[in-house]
């Protein structure tokens, strides 16, 4: 068993910030780009700002009460894995009460935030809630739990792309599964850097479930989204910008692929790639809003 590590007294507001993640932006980028490629898209490129400001801090709100949530199921399990044992529930730095308080409080910011959408929106984001409590559960009696994150995640383009048309198109569909098949290979990707702890202790993840194959498997959901990407864009009529720039991240994600079929790649390389998906979804992002125009 890993030694949860002592670590310096910190301020509870400074414990609470690490609890909600918000010292790693990248998971909070992660989960707001799909809902700005919908939002950008389903308004053609000109989607109204105050919508988009509520779209931002929904999905804020939303990851934060998604991390805490996860973390309360997890608290008994994260001081075994060494990437997540020093979280603050994991480390007794928190406690499970505070936990709890600070989760309703995210939720219920995100519902005030869900009152300014229209009636399809919201309750679509009443739906995607029992999807972001039970998620963590999936790990212990699914053997592939990143489909049930990746099916939360594209609640972020149902929600937002109704909120600009207050309907759901074949455009949002394909958007959709682009995002889930997305969501499937980045976040594959991070599951390989946790694989012997997981099995070891007993839970799953699509790196454990794919096996040697997962590189092969991250390749086929990265190629899957390029598609239902590029027939979105033929669909929408986006212009050469969009196109320049699901080039762009074609490149990349071909590159990950490749990268991932090394034997021994040492773990910090996966967190990486994680990263680097960030910048590949904001690149698509200009190239939708430049090639809606």
């Amino acid at each position: 068993m890993l030694r949860t590590p002592e670590l310096p007294q910190q301020p509870v507001w400074l414990v609470i910030v690490r609890l909600l993640r918000w010292h790693k932006p990248e998971g909070r980028l992660i989960l707001m780009i799909p809902a700005l490629w919908a939002v950008f898209l389903a308004a053609s490129g000109k989607p109204p700002l105050p919508l988009v400001g509520v779209i931002i801090l929904g999905t804020l709100a939303t990851s934060a009460a998604g991390c805490v949530v996860n973390d309360l199921w997890d608290r008994d399990i994260d001081p075994e894995v060494e990437r997540t044992r020093d979280r603050p529930l994991a480390s007794r730095a928190l406690s499970v009460k505070v936990g709890i308080v600070v989760a309703i409080v995210s939720l219920v910011c995100a519902a005030i935030l869900a009152f300014y959408l229209n009636p399809l929106s919201f309750w679509l984001c009443v739906a995607a809630v029992p999807v972001i409590l039970l998620y963590p559960g999936a790990k212990r009696v699914f053997p592939v739990p990143q489909l049930v994150l990746s099916i939360a995640w594209g609640f972020a383009v149902l929600i937002s792309w109704s909120a600009v048309t207050q309907s759901i198109s074949q455009p949002t569909w394909l958007l959709w599964g682009a995002t889930v098949l997305w969501t499937l290979g980045f976040d594959t990707v991070y599951a390989m850097s946790d694989k012997e702890d997981d099995r070891r202790i007993g839970i799953n993840s699509s790196a454990l479930f794919f096996g040697n194959y997962a590189p092969v498997a991250i390749g086929i959901f990265f190629a899957g989204t390029i598609l239902l990407l590029a027939w979105l864009g033929v669909l929408i009529h986006l212009h050469l910008a969009f196109w320049i720039s699901l080039a762009v991240a074609t490149i990349g994600w071909v590159w990950q692929s490749w990268r991932l079929r090394g034997r021994n790649l040492p773990n910090p390389v996966y967190g990486e790639m994680f990263r680097q998906n960030v910048w590949i979804g904001f690149i698509l992002l200009a190239g939708m809003i430049a090639g809606s125009f």
